[in-house]
């Protein structure tokens, strides 16, 4: 049984918002052209790089953050760059470049101050496992771009062909090389018609007719099936915390939509 989070705007604004510290005093660290750089910047410059807190660069490392990051602003202090910068293509880059750090934090902010509780997570925790399927397969397939060649190869099975050899032969899988072998898996890890196919069939038996995907053409072995055992609520917290959090942003977005379009 899996909890998976779905990719997005919500998604992304949540995965990229980690550089919300605020920093109480900050003193000039260098002076290019004029300008003071101080070490607000540079902390900020060295988590952007490092996806670490910035207390966590050795002396060593944080001097070489600061050439990279002088080199940064010498490059940008050019009389040159003033002239690039009052292209219209380049203020339409740099004002979305603001506008998606904003959204960033305001998203991080959010979720700070709108965290899932206990209550939550429970409901969501219970709404996915009942919404989850009861049971798991283990199957392999060979995947092929022809439907002829599907065709032929389960002619080659009823003739006594071995699965796993004809995966390891025919396959244009990435499973291929292991005999086709998936592993166990639920129904709604798989597209579509490959679950229906694999529900449909009983253990030990493989398709009677090809079945496509948007990957090309199945021939597709059931070896086993069993019950699905749902993870525990420990196992999966941080996932389902997340994930009401997303649901919590993006209705908090669906009303600033809906606001916005009176």
């Amino acid at each position: 049984m899996s909890f998976d989070i779905k990719p997005g705007r919500i998604g992304l604004f949540v995965a990229m918002a980690t550089l919300s510290a605020t920093i109480a005093f900050a003193e000039t660290e260098f002076t290019v052209n004029g300008i003071d750089v101080d070490s607000a910047v540079v902390d900020a410059y060295i988590e952007t790089r490092t996806q670490q807190p910035a207390s966590q660069a050795d002396p060593a490392a944080r001097a070489q953050w600061i050439e990279e990051l002088t080199d940064l602003y010498l490059l940008t202090t050019q009389a040159r760059v003033k002239e690039l910068a009052a292209d219209p293509k380049i203020q339409a880059q740099l004002e979305l470049q603001k506008r998606g750090l904003l959204a960033q934090v305001a998203a991080s902010d959010f979720i700070a101050r709108n965290a899932a509780t206990d209550e939550e997570i429970l409901a969501e925790y219970k709404t996915q496992i009942e919404q989850s399927p009861d049971q798991q397969f283990k199957a392999r397939h060979i995947l092929v771009e022809a439907q002829s060649t599907a065709v032929d190869l389960i002619g080659e099975l009823k003739g006594g062909a071995d699965f796993e050899e004809l995966a390891k032969a025919n396959s244009t899988g990435p499973s291929g090389p292991n005999g086709g072998d998936l592993g166990w898996f639920a129904s709604n890890q798989m597209v579509k018609p490959f679950a229906d196919a694999v529900a449909a069939l009983e253990d030990g038996a493989y398709t009677q007719a090809p079945v496509q995907t948007q990957f090309g053409w199945h021939v597709i072995l059931r070896e086993d099936s069993r019950d699905a055992e749902p993870p525990t609520l420990d196992a999966v917290r941080d996932v389902v915390k997340q994930q009401v959090e997303q649901q919590k942003l993006q209705l908090y977005l669906e009303q600033l939509r809906e606001l916005n379009s009176k």
